[in-house]
């Protein structure tokens, strides 16, 4: 669930004619209303996303399918174009992430039909959406439980039931569920946690922000028991929370 993310870093500003931070406004200070041609709003969004070099035909469609306004809740639908690049607010100071991101980090991971992906952070429900409209067997861990049940709800009317939420500590992952051949980090923890990491399949990926009041994307693979890392994009996300909540229900049927 990010609030925002440095832009500068990947694209250059002859292709987004800007200069420095992209997209950094505050959800709750975009005003406009609510369209009514909201696949035009969407292809005007996955247009962007290609202006900012998302490559990924797979990952494109997704958003250009998924009805991403209805992953926000209704009472916060008013202060922000669902569309725009740019978080948007769901309530218990969480956000959607803007649309570069989500598509960035997806794609990143190079999701495939049947890969089994970890999503710690579920937040609105909407990257889980976009990995499972990739074919992927998803399992979201959210630690508000007001949020895993508004995602529940938004998940299972639009098509995708499939995925397993679960109220829970997202730095003890899913063991249950172990391992996964991804592991999508949505909230910043200060390090990586050792848990994520061990339920990480042997030829996994995950990418997660780390850091405190700024943070580093860090993609890690598993390969031949060596974990390797590289660096990314500098991000802004909200802090992956301790604690709350007990790890009693593993969320499946």
């Amino acid at each position: 669930m990010s609030t925002w993310v440095l832009l500068a870093e990947m694209v250059s500003t002859a292709t987004l004619g800007v200069v420095g931070l992209c997209c950094c406004r505050a959800a709750d200070d975009m005003g406009g209303s609510q369209p009514e041609d909201w696949a035009a709003r969407r292809a005007a969004m996955v247009a962007q996303l290609r202006a900012y070099r998302i490559q990924d035909e797979a990952v494109l469609a997704a958003m250009q399918q998924i009805a991403r306004h209805r992953f926000i809740p209704e009472s916060f639908r008013h202060r922000a174009d669902p569309y725009g690049d740019h978080p948007c607010p769901i309530g218990f100071g969480q956000t959607i992430s803007q649309p570069f991101i989500v598509a960035y980090m997806t794609e990143r991971m190079h999701v495939q039909p049947g890969e089994q992906v970890l999503e710690i952070g579920t937040g609105s429900g909407y990257q889980a959406a976009v990995l499972a409209a990739l074919g992927a067997r998803v399992y979201s861990v959210e630690i508000v439980p007001e949020l895993a049940a508004h995602a529940r709800e938004a998940l299972d009317a639009e098509g995708y039931a499939s995925v397993q939420v679960r109220v829970g500590n997202g730095y003890q992952g899913w063991e249950a569920r172990a391992p996964f051949d991804v592991i999508i980090v949505t909230c910043a923890p200060e390090q990586i946690p050792d848990a994520l990491v061990a339920q990480l399949r042997e030829g996994g990926r995950m990418i997660v922000p780390v850091g405190e009041q700024f943070q580093r994307l860090v993609i890690l693979r598993k390969r031949a028991g060596d974990l390797e890392q590289e660096q990314d994009l500098m991000v802004r996300f909200v802090p992956m929370v301790h604690g709350r909540g007990k790890d009693a229900d593993d969320g499946t049927p």
